[in-house]
């Protein structure tokens, strides 16, 4: 990549859930943001299956094509559509975005 490129970015975000049973319906909701905003290269949304100590219930990892397009991303209708049902099912959210 050249200089002065805007460079991918990488959106990460884990979350714990009040009740894990949850988790279905947000993969569901989150994936079906594929392909509905611009920008937004892929995504992808697993679910924990150890169940340790230090696990998070929920995974995303989005890749976007650029920083702008990651605001995109946080704004759009779809997206914004989404962040009700996850904000009220989650105890605690951390997020990592980096450039590649």
């Amino acid at each position: 990549m050249e200089k002065g490129e805007p460079e991918m970015v990488k959106h990460i975000v884990m979350w714990t859930l009040r009740d894990k049973a949850d988790a279905v319906e947000i993969k569901t909701r989150l994936e079906d943001l594929a392909g509905k905003i611009p920008g937004l290269l892929n995504i992808e949304v697993g679910i924990d299956f150890l169940e340790s100590e230090q696990s998070a219930d929920v995974v995303l990892v989005a890749e976007l094509e650029d920083r702008d397009a990651l605001q995109t991303y946080q704004v759009h209708p779809a997206h914004q559509a989404v962040v009700p049902l996850v904000k009220a099912a989650a105890v605690a959210r951390t997020v990592v975005d980096y450039e590649l």
